[in-house]
């Protein structure tokens, strides 16, 4: 008898627990199917509906090359899967766990919708480590990096598993069509958005094993090409993460720093999973009592605070969908704790453009930089021109996105407001002097 693979943040067809197993139960016969959740609509913003809409169209491809389809449905997930199960009189359904207050919520009504049907959610699927695996001596998840990664590193993972080689399809199963990016939202995506599906995940991941010993030293210079760029790919499941750690891994000793972003992922998810409501509620509360200034807010969002390191981040977020690791600490810093407004403003920003815009490590990233989070510095403030003279020496990056500037040479170009008198520079004033910025943070904060 058929079983139901349910398809969520994990589209791809390499190391896929989900539909192995669902296969295995079925005995090769088994329903792959997605559901166009109604429920999150607003949560398919233009850029991550197209990535979404062509990692749909390849794990369709990559189905059909094992003998099935994509199966697509749209609607209530807990209601679509019901039915579906109930016409094809499936045994169970199979389907990847995950963190959010959504995802369980989900997962509730599924169980209830399918009755006596057996739900099987599977771990490490999502992540490497599922969440509950590491627990300290004392309380239910790790508060602080370090001695979450001590136990992660040693951790023994599972081996990848190969793509399917035969499946089949209930008979007389009607597939429903992929949908298209226009059909899950309306807008205009960034114009250097990266393409979704598993095959252009495969190809990066593989291009970037060939060069991942640049990582160690180039992974905080934003000019460099020296991050691998596969969050998109992690967060849409079109790459497993524990292929890509073990891949990583056993390539060499100086993959080290990149597998511990992924153990960074991973406790993310595991900090959201034990206290959903820091998506949307501060994680440590600080006492804050954040200002509102649309003003403020409005330059740091299009971009034209003055201050060019922060704005040169802002304009790749816009074009690219996407930010450098260290652009997104130091504008997310300048937001928090040198305008002082909240770290919510800023996630929201955030997931309304970025392709790998997840709940788990958004959110607690930017709890992390607004020290509302992990951070066991809670009241640092990274001072954006002391960040960009060290992380972009000759203003490479900043002279990339922030063209106007492209006259100033060398450091000169992260302080324009200083060069006022020899150039004439179309660029604004700052919107915050960041010296007293950064006083008025810490007297905020009783610091």
């Amino acid at each position: 008898m058929p079983t139901v693979c349910l398809f969520t943040r994990d589209l791809r067809v390499h190391d896929q627990p989900v539909l192995h197993a669902a296969a295995e139960q079925g005995g090769g016969e088994v329903v792959p199917l997605f559901v166009v959740d109604a429920a999150i609509e607003g949560f398919r913003v233009p850029n991550r509906a197209r990535f979404l809409a062509e990692s749909l169209a390849d794990l369709d491809a990559g189905l059909r090359d094992a003998g099935a389809r994509l199966v697509v449905r749209s609607g209530d997930v807990a209601e679509e899967v019901r039915a579906l199960a109930d016409q094809v009189d499936a045994t169970a359904v199979h389907m990847a766990g995950d963190v959010s207050a959504y995802a369980g919520r989900r997962r509730r009504a599924l169980e209830e919708a399918l009755g006596d049907r057996e739900l099987v959610v599977h771990d490490a699927v999502v992540t490497v480590v599922s969440p509950g695996t590491i627990t300290p001596a004392s309380g239910d998840h790790f508060k602080v990096f370090t001695p979450y990664h001590r136990k992660w590193a040693d951790l023994e993972t599972r081996e990848p598993l190969g793509p399917p080689k035969k499946l089949s399809l209930p008979t007389g199963l009607e597939a429903g069509r992929v949908p298209s990016a226009n059909d899950l939202a309306d807008g205009d995506t960034a114009p250097g958005l990266l393409p979704g599906g598993e095959p252009a995940a495969r190809e990066r991941l593989d291009d970037w094993l060939d060069r991942i010993d640049e990582y160690a030293d180039g992974q905080d210079l934003p000019a460099r090409d020296g991050t691998s760029r596969l969050s998109p790919y992690l967060h849409f499941g079109c790459l497993s993460p524990t292929e890509i750690a073990r891949r990583a891994g056993t390539a060499r000793e100086a993959a080290a720093p990149f597998v511990r972003q992924l153990a960074w992922r991973d406790f993310h998810h595991q900090t959201l999973a034990a206290v959903p409501r820091a998506a949307t509620h501060d994680y440590r509360d600080r006492g804050d009592r954040w200002r509102r200034d649309d003003d403020e807010f409005a330059a740091w969002a299009q971009a034209r605070t003055g201050v060019p390191i922060v704005d040169a981040g802002m304009r790749q977020l816009h074009h690219e969908g996407w930010m450098h690791n260290r652009l997104r600490l130091l504008t997310g810093s300048f937001l928090t704790k040198s305008l002082y407004l909240d770290w919510r403003l800023g996630a929201r920003h955030f997931l309304d453009h970025l392709v790998d815009g997840d709940v788990a490590n958004n959110q607690m990233n930017w709890q992390w930089v607004a020290g509302t989070g992990t951070d066991t510095r809670p009241n640092r403030v990274l001072n954006p021109i002391t960040q960009a003279k060290r992380y972009d020496p000759d203003g490479e990056f900043v002279r990339r996105w922030v063209p106007e500037l492209a006259e100033l040479e060398g450091t000169r170009i992260h302080e324009p407001w200083k060069h006022r008198g020899s150039h004439d520079l179309d660029y604004p004033e700052p919107v915050v002097d960041l010296d007293e910025a950064g006083s008025a943070f810490r007297s905020a904060r009783g610091a």
